[in-house]
């Protein structure tokens, strides 16, 4: 934290619209919310640099996705689930727009979503989303055996277990879901 508040400190009398001086408050921002003292304080200045961001930055994709990540992550750990959702989807979204759904990053990205989905119980969102969308993506892009592929496997056996209308079917298919990760795994590692 101390760290995030020098850069802070070094960029102050600086104007807007130098990137230095928003790039250290996205420092700060992000000191604030994992250096776990006072996450609540991080989500203004992340707020603020996201706005900054996409003011005098627009065409930085990128960067504007990245803090828009970062607020949506201390959101969800200050409980503030739906609003992270809303952020992470919107993150999911432009980078399917700018990337393509087989990008990792666009992959990393909807699992966010998809897992932000279960916490909420949204099962049938996270089940197609999941199933529908990122599964067919990963495996072609990454591979069967890849961490970010069994984990969205591992997300979708959840999806089916945890859902309260579950059927046999569904059970039946997150067991084999499971049995293949954890096989998988073992190879793997």
């Amino acid at each position: 934290v101390a760290l995030g508040w020098a850069a802070w400190k070094t960029y102050l009398g600086r104007p807007d619209t130098d990137w230095n001086r928003c790039a250290s408050m996205g420092v700060l921002g992000n000191a604030l919310w994992q250096g776990g003292e006072r996450p609540e304080d991080a989500i203004p200045v992340l707020e603020v640099t996201l706005a900054l961001h996409r003011r005098f930055w627009p065409n930085d994709e990128q960067n504007i996705l990245g803090v828009q990540t970062n607020l949506a992550g201390c959101l969800d750990d200050l409980g503030q689930h739906h609003e992270a959702v809303v952020l992470k989807r919107e993150t999911f979204d432009r980078q399917v727009a700018t990337l393509g759904v087989s990008n990792e990053c666009t992959i990393l990205s909807g699992n966010n979503v998809a897992t932000s989905l279960l916490g909420l119980e949204r099962w049938e969102e996270a089940k197609t989303l999941l199933g529908e969308k990122l599964l067919p993506a990963a495996r072609k892009s990454l591979g069967a055996d890849h961490n970010l592929t069994l984990a969205l496997n591992e997300n979708l056996a959840m999806a089916l277990t945890n859902n309260p209308e579950r059927t046999r079917d569904d059970l039946l298919e997150a067991e084999t879901i499971m049995q293949d990760v954890v096989q998988r795994r073992r190879v793997v590692q």
